[in-house]
């Protein structure tokens, strides 16, 4: 009786012979996947509308750039890093504002402070000169 391993790659050979030379001289390996037909529909309409060769083709380049995705590699798009520029730019002009915001505050309190005080440069006496 044959071990699983060998009579899987029995079942492989015979497989590949199916497939013919074009199969293993691409230096792919076969999958077979299940898609609901809305899905395949959708997934045949992009396969086209992209110009790819068949729809085997196009749900490689799909595995890989998930793959890619999964990864964290991949471009943005440029709409996307316009808007994360400006969120940037937002976020600096927010920090200046609140930075402004605290000096204006400071001061005012120290204003409020020294008139509490009785300390007031409007108070000094003058020389009699305008200067």
């Amino acid at each position: 009786m044959a071990s699983p391993q060998e009579s899987q790659r029995k079942t492989q050979s015979v497989r590949d012979t199916r497939r013919g030379a074009t199969q293993r001289n691409s230096g792919r390996q076969g999958m077979f996947i299940r898609l609901d037909p809305d899905t395949k529909q959708r997934a045949e309409y992009w396969a086209d509308k992209r110009g790819f060769s068949s729809l085997n083709e196009y749900v490689a380049e799909a595995v890989a750039e998930k793959i890619q995705r999964e990864n964290h590699d991949y471009d943005l798009p440029t709409l996307e890093i316009a808007r994360l520029n400006e969120l940037v730019d937002q976020t600096a002009a927010l920090a200046r504002n609140t930075a402004n915001l605290e000096r204006v505050v400071t001061t005012g309190f120290d204003s409020l402070i020294g008139l509490t005080r009785g300390d007031n440069y409007l108070l000094d006496d003058e020389g009699g000169e305008l200067v």
